[in-house]
Formats: structure tokens, sequence, C-alpha cells
């Protein structure tokens, strides 16, 4: 399924996890090693251009980090982001430049990339979110099965075992995700694809797609 590779998913100038990303096929292959990834780019960070205030935690000096937000390790803060009140950043959570990570929302696991929103109530975990997306206010990542067996990702009757069981969504790059929308474990949605509120997606949304009420999805070409 060439939909699902990083190649058709993101804009690797847009991350300095490119070099990570680039020795493997599927985004998900990544997400076992994002703790150790983070750890090894933050000591290698301009002390001029980023604080260390906690062991393996690294925030760059223009990041505004609310005093009530809590940052876990490890963890890598970029240039310009904001970290408002209540945010829970529990750990292995690379998060770009100019980004947002708003009030309550939880983070675990991800790769978030430059210029992402996740500005409200949301929670965001063994995931990777591609250059300028956004999740709208309440929408969540589930990331595990209700029957904890590992995630299959289902595109068009093709499958591939991930012998993973915790991935939550892959989105490409400009994707919009509607208000209090449910994203299952193994959801791909491709570049430029919007879901409109309250849905509850499953499997591979094309690029330059609309998911809308009842999953139905449409060209926006």
């Amino acid at each position: 399924m060439n939909n699902v590779k990083i190649t058709e998913l993101y804009d690797l100038t847009h991350t300095i996890a490119a070099d990570y990303l680039k020795q493997f096929t599927y985004p998900w292959e990544a997400l076992k090693g994002i703790g150790e990834l983070i750890i090894s780019l933050g000591n290698q960070l301009n002390p001029d251009e980023y604080d260390n205030p906690a062991e393996n935690v690294w925030i760059h000096k223009t990041a505004k980090v609310f005093p009530s937000a809590y940052i876990g390790a490890p963890c890598i803060i970029g240039a310009n982001t904001e970290v408002r009140h209540c945010a829970f950043i529990r750990g292995s959570a690379l998060v770009g430049d100019n980004c947002v990570v708003g009030n309550s929302v939880e983070l675990k696991n991800v790769i978030i990339f430059d210029n992402v929103q996740t500005p409200h109530y949301n929670y965001v975990g063994d995931s990777i979110l591609g250059y300028k997306s956004h999740m709208g206010a309440g929408s969540i990542t589930s990331n595990v099965k209700s029957d904890k067996t590992n995630v299959v990702i289902k595109s068009n009757g093709e499958t591939i075992e991930t012998g993973i069981k915790k991935i939550g969504a892959m989105l490409g790059d400009y994707v919009e995700v509607g208000c209090n929308s449910v994203l299952n474990p193994g959801t791909v949605v491709g570049r430029n694809s919007n879901i409109y509120p309250t849905s509850c997606i499953r499997g591979v949304v094309p690029a330059d797609s609309i998911w809308k009420t009842g999953g139905v999805v449409v060209s926006k070409k």
C-alpha cells in the first residue's frame, strides 16, 4: 500500500526527525525508537538555543511553556512553540517548531512536525502528525484495540500486519481533523484530507479527500 508510506504522507524537511524517519518504509515502524531518538537529538542541540531544565528535556528558548504544564522526559520542544495550561506531556514527545500544545492536551510517544496544532483537549499517543496538521477540539487518537490484539492497517481489502499493539494515528501533512472525532488504532489520513466533526475513523483515508458523516469519503478534486 503505497499511500501509507512515509514518503507519501510527509515532507521530511519539516522535522528534525527526518534522518530517523528515512530508515523506515511505514510511519508506525518508527514508533518504537522515539524515546531513544529524542535523547540522541537532544544531546546534539545547541545549549545557546535550548534550555535543559531536567534530564533529557530540551526546550527552545523561544518556546513558551505555561507554569501549569507538565513536561516529562524524554522530550524536545521546538522554537516558538506554545505549551499551554495543564498540558500533560508524558514523555517520548518530539514537538517541532511553531506548534501549539493546548490546554489539557496529553502527548505520549509522538513525533509532531513543525506548525502542528493540538490546541484543545486532545489525546495524541503513539502517533505521528505531519506538517501543518490540526486536531480539532476534543479529537483524540485511540491507540489500543479493545481486544488488545496487534493493530492491522486496512485499505481497500488490503491489510498490513504491523505486529504492534499500540498504534494511534498517522496524519499526513495539512490534515484537518474535526472537533470530537475519534481516530481508531491504525488510522492513516493522507495529505491534505479533512475529517468532519464527530467522526469515528478507521483504516486509511486517501490523500486529498473528505471523510464525511457516516464514513462517506469523497475526493476534493
